[in-house]
């Protein structure tokens, strides 16, 4: 079984992550239209990209993915495309699909976008937050904290993906959210490129820290600690690497 289909279908099985994490990018629909055959492709895909079971700059044969999922090559194309719009895959003309590889600059840009945007959705999280709000992200802090005393790495960065989705949802402002999530997105293709500290993934300690001052309505403490702590993750990152190839199946079958 080539290393392609042994991620997908890791992904598929994986009953680690609940549908609330896959809703991270969820696409509701397409064209208008509802999705449908071509979405459970999109999301086991997404899993093995998000989960770095399919490592940055691996190629999507068509004819490789309609085997695994026994669909059409239509189908299939239609999936690519939904990843391919959500920054995860890239479409080459003659040489097929890809999963994204994130360059360096790309990595610095999504970060500083992100300690633009997610600053201000910690502090109007703040302002709004309810208990029953701060028990859930609570309750998932210690999802969080199993996963990383647990040495499950790739488990650790979709739940704190999760996390800062969970804090943008309190806030209550779509747009904002929107944002958030593709970012977060092509950040943990970002973590996966380029981790050189395992610590890259959200401490729990900043995590704490943020619930802390959200439940206490301390607007601009949350701010704040969102900006250092976003600092402290792009400090994990070792961005001073050459660029990586991107592997062929036959690479990853050696």
């Amino acid at each position: 079984m080539s290393g392609l289909k042994r991620g997908v279908r890791a992904a598929m099985r994986s009953g680690r992550w609940d549908n609330e994490t896959m809703d991270l990018l969820r696409p509701k629909t397409r064209d208008g239209k509802p999705a449908m055959r071509w979405f459970p492709v999109y999301a086991g895909l997404r899993d093995a990209i998000v989960s770095h079971r399919l490592a940055p700059g691996t190629k999507l044969p068509e004819d490789e993915l309609a085997s695994i999922y026994s669909v059409s090559r239509a189908v299939i194309r239609a999936a690519l495309q939904a990843l391919s719009h959500d920054r995860l895959a890239r479409l080459e003309p003659n040489r097929g699909a890809f999963v994204a590889q994130p360059t360096k600059q790309e990595a610095r840009e999504v970060f500083e976008a992100r300690a633009l945007i997610e600053p201000k959705v910690a502090a109007l999280a703040a302002d709004v937050a309810k208990p029953a709000e701060i028990a859930q992200l609570r309750l998932h802090l210690e999802k969080e904290h199993e996963a990383l005393h647990a040495g499950r790495d790739s488990d650790a960065i979709m739940l704190s993906a999760k996390f800062h989705v969970g804090i943008a949802e309190i806030a209550g402002h779509s747009i904002l959210t929107g944002f958030v999530k593709d970012l977060l997105s092509r950040s943990s293709l970002i973590i996966a490129l380029y981790w050189r500290r395992r610590d890259t993934t959200c401490e729990s300690q900043a995590h704490h820290a943020l619930v802390d001052a959200i439940e206490k309505h301390d607007a601009k403490d949350a701010s704040d600690l969102m900006r250092s702590h976003l600092v402290d993750l792009l400090s994990g990152l070792d961005l001073s690497l050459g660029e990586k190839k991107p592997e062929s199946l036959s690479d990853i079958l050696r």
